[in-house]
C-alpha cells in the first residue's frame, strides 16, 4: 500500500529529524524485546530435550511426571532434582543425590556404571521470572554476575522486573492513549464544530467532570472490586479523555467558518465528513503537540499510583513499586538508580518521537 504524496512528505520530514528517528528505532527495539520478555527473563527453560522429544516450558504446561517425576503439578525447572531427571533421562537416583548424579552423568555419560539418555535445556539470558524468589541471603542484594541489577527487598531479580514492568507500562499507555485520545478528539470536534448550546453544555459537563477527585474514585473502586490491570485502564480512560478536548475544540472553533468549510457545506457535504476529513487533519498539529504530555502523563500516573499502593496488583511487575522500594531501602542505591534511568530513558525517547511526529505534520517545518 503506497503512501499519498502528503504522507510521503511527512515521512521524509520525520526521517530527516535524526533525533526523533533514532529515538523511534531504539524505542521500537526495546519494546519488541520487552514483548518477548518470557524468553529473555524466566525461571523456565525456553527449550527442553528429554529422551529425544522437545518441550517448550515457557509457553506450555508440563507436569513433573512428564520427565519421570512423581507429581502431577508443574515441574519446577530450577529444582536440582528436576534438572537431574531431564539430564539423565529420568533416572530414579536423582531423588537421592541429584547433584552427585548430575556431576557423574555430565562427566562420564554414565550413572552407576550404566549409560544414560542425556537431555538438555536452553535457559533464557536471565534465568529468573519477575516473581522468582531467589536465595541471595540478605535482601536487597547488590548487583553481581547472577543478578545484573541486584535484587529487591523480597529477593526478586530487578532486571527481570524492569523488563516486565517496562512492557506493562508501555502496553498500559498505548491502550489508554489510543482510547482516551479517540474519545477526547471526537468530543472536542463536536463541541467546536457545532458550537452554541452544544458547546455550552459540553463545557459545563467538562468542568464538573474535571473537578471530580479521581484518586478518591480509584481508592473506592479498588476497595470494592479489587486491584486489576483492566480496571485501572478503565478508570484512567474515564478521567483522561478530556486532555485533548480543549485543544481540538479550539481548532474546530477557529476553522469552522473558513472558506473551504463553507464551500463544503454549500456543496451539500455532510457534517461528519467535513469534521473528520477536512477540519481534523488541519487540527492535527495542535493535537500532536499535546500528545507527548498525554503519553508521559499516563506513564507517570501509573507509576505514581503504584508508588502510593493504588495501582497494579501487588504481585504485578511495576516500575512505580520499584521506585517505592528505592525510597524504603536507601541502603540499596541500585534500586533508585535503576528506577530513575528506566523512567528517564523511556520518557525521553517517547518525547523525542512525538516531537518528530508533530514537526512532520507541521507544513511550515522542514529538515535538512
Amino acid at each position: 500500500m503506497s503512501l499519498s504524496a502528503l504522507n510521503q512528505r511527512r515521512w521524509r520530514n520525520f526521517r530527516r529529524n535524526k533525533r526523533a528517528f533514532w529515538s523511534m528505532v531504539i524505542f521500537a527495539l526495546l519494546f519488541v524485546l520487552a514483548m518477548f520478555a518470557e524468553v529473555i527473563a524466566n525461571d523456565k527453560p525456553i527449550l527442553v530435550n528429554f529422551k529425544g522429544s522437545y518441550y517448550f516450558p515457557v509457553y506450555r504446561f508440563y507436569s513433573e511426571k512428564t520427565f519421570g517425576g512423581d507429581f502431577g503439578t508443574e515441574a519446577i525447572y530450577r529444582d536440582e532434582s528436576v534438572q537431574c531427571l531431564i539430564v539423565t533421562g529420568g533416572r530414579e537416583e536423582c531423588w537421592d543425590d541429584p547433584e552427585g548424579v548430575m556431576a557423574e552423568a555430565r562427566a562420564t555419560g554414565k550413572v552407576s556404571g550404566e549409560a544414560v539418555q542425556k537431555g538438555w535445556m536452553i535457559w533464557p539470558v536471565i534465568p529468573y521470572n519477575y516473581r522468582t524468589i531467589n536465595d541471595v541471603g540478605t535482601a536487597p542484594s547488590a548487583p553481581d554476575a547472577a543478578h545484573w541489577l541486584g535484587t529487591d527487598d523480597t529477593a526478586r531479580d530487578v532486571a527481570a522486573r524492569v523488563i516486565y514492568g517496562f512492557r506493562t507500562s508501555i502496553l498500559f499507555t498505548l491502550i489508554v492513549t489510543v482510547i482516551a485520545s479517540t474519545i477526547g478528539i471526537a468530543a472536542g470536534a463536536v463541541q467546536g464544530y457545532f458550537g452554541g448550546r452544544t458547546d455550552l453544555i459540553f463545557q459545563r459537563l467538562l468542568e464538573i467532570w474535571g473537578s471530580t477527585p479521581s484518586l478518591y474514585v480509584i481508592i473506592i473502586l479498588f476497595a470494592i472490586l479489587g486491584r486489576s490491570f483492566w480496571l485501572l485502564v478503565f478508570v484512567t480512560i474515564l478521567f483522561g479523555w478530556p486532555a485533548l478536548t480543549g485543544v481540538v475544540r479550539a481548532e474546530f472553533l477557529r476553522a469552522r467558518n473558513f472558506e473551504y468549510v463553507r464551500a463544503a457545506r454549500a456543496l451539500g457535504v455532510g457534517d461528519r465528513v467535513i469534521m473528520f476529513r477536512h477540519i481534523l487533519p488541519n487540527a492535527m498539529v495542535a493535537t500532536l503537540t499535546m500528545l507527548p504530555f498525554v503519553v508521559t502523563g499516563t506513564i507517570s500516573g501509573l507509576a505514581a499510583l503504584d508508588y502510593l499502593g493504588y495501582g497494579l496488583p501487588a504481585s504485578a511487575p511495576s516500575l512505580g513499586e520499584l521506585a517505592l522500594q528505592a525510597k524504603q531501602n536507601l541502603q540499596a542505591p541500585w534500586l533508585g538508580f535503576t528506577a530513575f534511568f528506566t523512567f528517564a530513558i523511556m520518557l525521553s525517547l517517547l518525547v523525542f518521537v512525538f516531537e518528530g511526529i508533530r514537526d512532520a505534520f507541521d507544513p511550515r517545518k522542514t529538515f535538512k
